[in-house]
């Protein structure tokens, strides 16, 4: 698997080399235009060059000590991703030459070990001359038996249409490359139908049916059917491809059938009448789509560019701890570039890589999650901007205690201080501190009062300056506070100031609060107390 990626003035990445975990499932994380895309473009690019150099040219062009040819290419024949024109491969559009020693001035190159533990690496370099790409090796130092690793590229799904008939494998990269991965999915299941047709054929030979140990060794490993039983356990369906034969069939037809799940196979709904894929929702297709790829056995490295996209937040944890799954036990390298919080959220950090701001690394700890969302477009991006004008940051449970204390803030004759950013959270201390020592390493002399309920702790653990006595040895510039009272919210009821409004007795109030679970305490509404805010009241209202 590939173990460093080098990008020489391809398109955001003037010179880079970013290395990846050989397996597993890597998430790239960063904010809009940071770069995933242009990571996994380049591996794309990668592959596209090493298909067109074996295929025109022949192995040896791959190979150590070899006379390097160019192979030129028309616009028309780039197929691995979309852009505008050619010159968009270069960084700021340049492909003059400046340091380098010819008119390859781009260069993509990938680094791994093979299966005798020696280190090898496969550079493909890129020209343009008039509108015409030219394409050479560069770099290299295979040998005849080297296996060079086998990545596919997948967009977010779009380009669904219910006429597909049999593309050609070169029309497939361009349709895929322009992000229309709908427009050849028909194809890519029919392909693993086909095989796993031809599979079983082989497996039964002259025997009038395949043996069990055989059978149950076919479930576990053709990808047909591994996807078929992820689509019963996850969907509760299966796909079911009518006959094609390309002598008279146009177009392919892929239908779904639902209903009960029973051992392998599916039982199908009373009534039920099978429908083309085509009609099922749009995170059923993407699905379907990065599933059918991941179980490929032809490809090591699977670049997913928002795999999740359409998908609800449970099938989005769900599809990436399957990939995970595959990943680990195939083994496969598994790249995906994600915007989602909820996969950031449940991965482990050191799977995460973030780019930002041209640095490249890998997480080290939970607390750099946080300031990882910051550059996501989550809710909380608006929040950090402020605070690393202000520095000032309250933790509080929820947005109507900031409105409580603002409004005590103005009946004291204080002016609330604007300069604090609010940051709600129903989370105790502890991980409002992981929160707050996360944003500190980003916002050097950051300030941070984190207030909770006191709810059912004893009165003992809060002293009378409002610090929580069981959070007392806090991080310098974190200071944990909590009220005093319990359920401090119902001591900003006022029954008087109620009734007049209803025009309804405090009584009655008490009692329709009570209903409500608000009990009003005694203690803090005294007879003295009513008569004198109750004239008040009346005449506000």
């Amino acid at each position: 698997m590939i173990r460093t990626t080098h990008f020489h003035r391809f398109k955001r990445f003037r010179n880079e080399a970013i290395n990846l975990l050989p397996t597993g499932l890597t998430l790239l994380a960063g904010g809009n235009n940071s770069g995933k895309s242009t990571v996994l473009h380049g591996l794309a690019v990668w592959e596209f060059c090493r298909t067109v150099v074996l295929m025109e040219k022949g192995r040896s062009q791959l190979q150590a000590g070899a006379q390097k040819v160019g192979l030129g290419l028309g616009d028309d024949e780039f197929s691995p991703i979309a852009v505008p024109s050619l010159r968009h491969l270069w960084n700021n559009l340049k492909p003059q030459k400046t340091v380098e020693p010819d008119g390859y001035t781009l260069k993509v190159r990938c680094d791994w070990t093979n299966d005798r533990d020696s280190e090898r690496h496969l550079e493909f370099g890129l020209s343009l001359a008039n509108d015409r790409l030219f394409v050479k090796v560069t770099g290299t130092n295979l040998d005849d038996i080297d296996r060079v690793p086998r990545v596919a590229y997948l967009p977010p799904f779009a380009g669904m249409t219910d006429r597909e008939g049999r593309i050609p494998m070169a029309v497939r990269r361009r349709r895929i490359g322009e992000g229309l991965a709908g427009a050849v999915l028909r194809n890519i299941l029919l392909d693993m139908y086909l095989a796993n047709i031809e599979r079983r054929r082989e497996l039964r030979g002259d025997r009038p049916k395949i043996t069990d140990a055989a059978l149950r060794t076919l479930r576990e490993t053709d990808p047909w059917e591994r996807l078929q039983a992820a689509l019963r356990k996850t969907f509760s369906a299966e796909l079911d491809i009518e006959p094609f034969n390309e002598a008279y069939h146009s177009y392919i037809r892929v239908r779904v059938i639902r209903g009960e799940v029973q051992g392998y196979k599916i039982r199908r709904e009373p009534g039920y009448n099978n429908r083309d894929v085509m009609v099922e929702g749009s995170g059923f297709l993407q699905w379907l789509s990065v599933y059918a790829l991941a179980v490929d056995p032809n490809i090591d490295v699977l670049c997913l560019d928002e795999p999740d996209a359409h998908l609800h937040p449970s099938l989005q944890t769900n599809l990436i701890e399957t990939l995970d799954d595959i990943a680990t036990s195939a083994p496969k390298q598994v790249l995906v570039a994600t915007h989602s919080v909820e996969v950031l959220r449940g991965a482990n950090v050191d799977r995460i890589l973030e780019i930002r701001d041209g640095d490249i690394r890998y997480l080290r700890s939970d607390d750099q999650k946080v300031a990882l969302f910051s550059g996501l477009g989550t809710q909380y991006a608006p929040k950090i901007d402020r605070l690393k004008r202000t520095g000032c940051l309250l933790f509080l449970e929820g947005g109507t205690d900031a409105n409580v204390l603002e409004i005590a803030a103005s009946k004291l004759g204080r002016q609330w201080p604007s300069e604090w950013v609010i940051w709600p959270t129903p989370s105790g201390h502890k991980e409002r501190k992981q929160i707050f020592l996360a944003l500190q390493s980003e916002i050097p002399g950051l300030v941070a009062v984190s207030l909770r309920d006191r709810d059912d702790e004893p009165t003992t653990s809060v002293v009378a300056d409002l610090a929580d006595r069981t959070h007392a040895n806090g991080p310098a510039g974190f200071h944990p506070l909590k009220w005093r009272r319990r359920n401090i919210e119902g001591h900003f009821v006022w029954p008087p100031s109620i009734a007049a409004v209803a025009n309804k007795t405090e009584q009655e109030v008490i009692a329709a609060l009570a209903q409500q679970g608000l009990a009003i305490d005694p203690a803090i509404f005294p007879p003295s107390a009513r008569s004198s805010h109750r004239s008040i009241a009346r005449r506000q209202s």
